[in-house]
Formats: C-alpha cells, sequence, structure tokens
C-alpha cells in the first residue's frame, strides 16, 4: 500500500514557515542537500531538477498533496506548476488552477488520500501545510522532518492545535550534518 509522507522542512521550534509563509530562513546549502537530492530528487520542483540536471525518476514519490498556500508559493515565484513530474493535487475551496499534472479540489482530504492509497503507485507526498497536515494527521504513516538551525520564534506550525489525540511514531532513521541539520524519519 502507498504511504503517505509527511516530508517537511522545520525550524527548531516547530515551525515550517514564518508568520507570513516564508521559509528563507531554512539552509539550501550545506552537506544535507546531497542527501536531499539522492534520496528525496522527486521533491525539488520540476523546473529547478531540470536546471541542475538531476534525474527524478528514481524517487519515491509519484503523488504531492498540499493546500492552496502551498501550491501558491510556486507561481508566485515564477514555477506555476512547480512539480509537474508528479500528480499534483491542491486542496481548496475558494481558488483554483488549471496547470499541468494538477487538480484542484474541494474534496474531503482523507477521502481523496483514501482513494489514492488504493491505486498503483509511489508513495504520496504531503508538502504541507499546517492545516492540511492536521486534517490528514491520522492518515500519515511516515514523518520525515528536516530539522533546520533556526529558530523562527513563531509562524506556520507543523500541526494546528485541534483535538488532543496523541499520535505514536517510531524513530526509524536519523542523521545529523555539519550545516546543522538533522533530518529525522519516523514511521507510525
Amino acid at each position: 500500500m502507498r504511504e503517505l509522507v509527511y516530508y517537511i522542512a522545520v525550524s527548531l521550534d516547530g515551525f515550517i514557515a514564518g508568520p507570513h509563509g516564508e521559509f528563507d530562513a531554512f539552509p539550501v546549502e550545506g552537506d544535507h542537500m546531497e542527501t536531499l537530492v539522492r534520496e528525496y530528487p522527486d521533491t525539488l520542483p520540476t523546473d529547478i531538477a531540470g536546471l541542475q540536471g538531476i534525474d527524478q525518476s528514481s524517487g519515491r514519490f509519484s503523488t504531492v498533496v498540499m493546500g492552496w498556500n502551498t501550491y501558491v508559493i510556486g507561481p508566485e515565484n515564477g514555477m506555476p506548476s512547480s512539480y509537474r513530474h508528479l500528480e499534483q493535487i491542491v486542496f481548496s475551496r475558494r481558488h483554483h488552477a488549471d496547470e499541468e499534472n494538477l487538480r484542484t479540489t474541494a474534496e474531503d482530504p482523507v477521502d481523496v488520500v483514501s482513494e489514492l492509497r488504493a491505486r498503483e503507485g509511489g508513495d504520496i507526498w504531503l508538502c504541507g501545510g499546517a492545516d492540511l497536515a492536521t486534517q490528514l494527521r491520522g492518515q500519515i504513516d511516515r514523518l520525515v522532518l528536516k530539522h533546520n538551525p533556526v529558530v523562527l520564534g513563531g509562524g506556520i506550525p507543523l500541526f494546528h492545535a485541534g483535538h488532543y489525540a496523541p499520535a505514536e511514531f517510531d524513530l526509524v532513521r536519523s542523521r545529523d550534518y555539519a550545516s546543522g541539520v538533522v533530518i529525522s524519519e519516523y514511521e507510525r
């Protein structure tokens, strides 16, 4: 069965972005980048991977799911379909995008992920954001957290507060880098 993997950068204080969605405090250079490019080439935007000659065909994901605020980062930076090498599903009740290999939907994310799991293919990447991650929390099979050596002090959390229901995950791998980044992988 396909796994839903929440693969995301996070600050030491648990934020995936600043108060206005900014994520420029997270390092994009350093020794951790070799691991990310080797193990998760499919999580790089299609255009960036193409410019750098990175083969994305060996990645683990065939689908990416994200909320509108995560999606819109691409178009705001000149990439209307950031992950067109993957099946892209963007959840929004108010907005619509008509781009290559992208579907915008107002459907229940749990229902959509359940349908995706039943199909053949690679794993499903939960790209962000916190609202969607909170809705899908009970569906997440694996967390891959790129802990960055920065404290944001506020912003968009990894998950929004909500109904208290602990979900246990086991640490299966953790790697630390000279850059200060620690990549931790947990499975349910």
